[in-house]
């Protein structure tokens, strides 16, 4: 029977290693989404294994269809203008070529596999945007690092470090990225400036300033120890950066991924991941925030401060 209900677009990007990790993800989502909507899932990809997608496919319900999408030829035509660094690979700039290569879709909603959603994901998609480009919540990290506010509005140029999005949780208006340019205009900036602190990211709030609907804090909440979200507030859980529940047990909000891990045939996996990650690792990611500061302050010491005179 063919379902009649409206499509919601959600869309992935993963390799091979994260598969244990959007399993959750997507346990998290489907559990607590509208049955009101059918939600089509693509997992954007370059190097899943085919037990793996199979393990993957099997959230597939009434309301819930997913394919996997190989970007490996897509990847290997600009492979050699994108920029990665530390933990980042080219997985990470596929929501930037979205509007080119989903036509057919008006908006979609993309989310990192690092994620529990605990709202009904179909209130996060329904958001207004107007003529905006994108909708997104403010950048936790940024908001709670000086250092980083100053990156955000000396070297991105963003009007103010609040308006800075973190696009782990991004809902693209496609229609209007299109109208915009803005696959052409990302692959010029990309020549012509090199952002090496949220690389991707970066370009994004660039790209976009003065055309982004902020959406609430609670659709984003990340581990930070300044956090102080309300339990039943939180719509959605962001493990960036170096808090991941895999990795450390004494991560914030972990017990909210491990209640959905445990309801996948992944748990086993997972336990074993954490249980391995040595001690030099965990020193490590500890260690790699230190660095992207001091990334970031000499990014911030080559440009001028203009702030006090900038219209806003």
């Amino acid at each position: 029977m063919e379902n009649k209900l409206k499509v919601i677009p959600i869309f992935f990007a993963i390799d091979d290693k994260y598969t244990p990790f959007i399993a959750v993800a997507l346990k998290s989502l489907i559990e607590n989404a509208s049955k009101e909507y059918n939600y089509q899932i693509k997992i954007l990809h370059t190097n899943v294994q085919k037990k793996h997608m199979e393990q993957i496919k099997k959230f597939e319900n009434a309301n819930v269809n997913i394919e996997f999408v190989d970007l490996g030829y897509y990847i290997e035509k600009v492979k050699d203008k994108l920029y990665t660094r530390d933990y980042y690979t080219n997985t990470t700039y596929f929501r930037l070529f979205l509007p080119e290569l989903y036509p057919q879709y008006n908006k979609v909603l993309y989310l990192d596999s690092d994620i529990i959603v605990l709202g009904d994901i179909s209130e996060l998609y329904n958001t207004d945007m107007g003529t905006n480009l994108v909708a997104a919540a403010p950048d936790d990290i940024i908001q709670y690092n000086k250092v980083f506010q100053d990156y955000a509005e000396l070297v991105v140029g963003v009007a103010k470090y609040q308006h800075y999005f973190n696009a782990g949780v991004l809902l693209m208006n496609l229609d209007e990225l299109r109208k915009f340019n803005f696959q052409e205009k990302f692959l010029y900036l990309l020549e012509k400036v090199k952002f090496s602190v949220a690389q991707d990211q970066d370009y994004l709030n660039r790209l976009c300033k003065g055309r982004v609907t902020l959406v609430s804090h609670d659709w984003d909440v990340m581990p930070c120890v300044n956090d102080e979200t309300k339990p039943e507030d939180i719509k959605l859980i962001h493990y960036n950066f170096a808090y991941k529940p895999w990795h450390f047990e004494d991560i914030k909000y972990n017990e909210y991924f491990l209640k959905y891990a445990k309801e996948t045939e992944f748990y086993e996996e997972i336990v074993k991941i954490r249980e391995s990650y040595t001690e030099e690792q965990k020193f490590r990611d500890r260690e790699a925030e230190k660095g992207l500061e001091e990334l970031a302050i000499r990014e911030n010491s080559c440009v001028g401060d203009d702030r006090e005179n900038r219209r806003m």
